[in-house]
């Protein structure tokens, strides 16, 4: 099997398992969230798959670097790290609703990469770049940004239910969803606070210097202080709920601009250049 079938089928199987997750929070039935844990189960193992046989391609190619550098392999990478730590949120919690607000995001994200202008060929790094801190950084940055993908997922999953369906007993309970969504952005804020030092040390290492105000730097930062400002406001001032639920979303959005949107522009990040 190669990697490309892999993450193929990986992709249909994560679709399976949102619209199964969607299905069962809508007409409340079970087996269709049970269908979702098996589909979403079976999807991460494929997509693991599909990373290592990706990774063995490029030492048989001569090239030699781990799947996570350009950004097809990111994109798949992102997917892999939103399910997997679903499934250990679902798996602890015993709360399949969530799937319904998580899962989409972790098959948008290899939809995504399969679109005809994502470039899903295997690429040499450049010299500078040929370090075991690409691992380090690339994966800390991602389990951030993992981390606040399912802090917005459940930030909906908040607003929906305190707007249309307070007493709805599918999805959890407030309070519950609110403290989880909490322990994402903390989550998510450790990782991300990890994958700037990282990025730092590598960037000396590499190019002489810690920090060069790179566009992507730079809004790596504004969403560092974003979400800085949202555990400021939960722990010194109380916050929860509504308030927290939006500015989860708000961070979240500054996650997806500096993932997407800072990489179409010039710098030493950019995947589109």
């Amino acid at each position: 099997m190669s990697s490309s079938l892999a993450l193929s089928i990986t992709t249909f199987l994560y679709g399976a398992a949102a619209c199964a997750y969607i299905c069962g929070w809508i007409f409340k039935k079970n087996y269709l969230n049970h269908s979702g844990t098996y589909l979403t189960i079976v999807a991460v193992v494929l997509n693991t798959i599909g990373i290592v046989l990706r990774w063995i391609a490029s030492y048989e190619l001569g090239i030699g670097h781990a799947p996570l550098s350009n950004l097809y392999e990111s994109l798949v990478f992102f997917s892999w790290t939103i399910a997997i730590i679903y499934i250990c949120i679902e798996y602890r919690y015993k709360n399949k609703s969530i799937g319904a607000f998580v899962l989409p995001m972790a098959f948008l994200s290899l939809a995504y990469a399969s679109l005809p202008n994502v470039n899903e060929n295997i690429q040499p790094l450049i010299p500078a770049l040929k370090s075991n801190w690409l691992i380090a950084h690339v994966f800390t940055c991602f389990l951030g940004y993992a981390g606040f993908a399912l802090a917005f997922g459940l930030s909906i999953m908040f607003l929906i239910k305190n707007k249309n369906n307070p007493s709805d007993q599918i999805l959890a309970d407030h309070r519950f969803i609110d403290e989880l969504t909490y322990q994402m952005i903390m989550f998510g804020f450790l990782f991300l606070t990890a994958g700037i030092i990282t990025g730092a040390v590598w960037a000396n290492s590499a190019w002489g210097a810690y920090w060069s105000w790179d566009p992507k730097e730079t809004w790596s930062l504004i969403t560092w202080f974003i979400y800085a400002t949202v555990i400021h406001a939960r722990l010194m001032r109380g916050w929860a709920g509504k308030r927290i639920a939006w500015l989860s979303i708000l961070g979240f959005f500054a996650v997806l601009f500096t993932y997407f949107g800072v990489n179409l522009l010039p710098g030493l990040h950019s995947y589109g250049q």
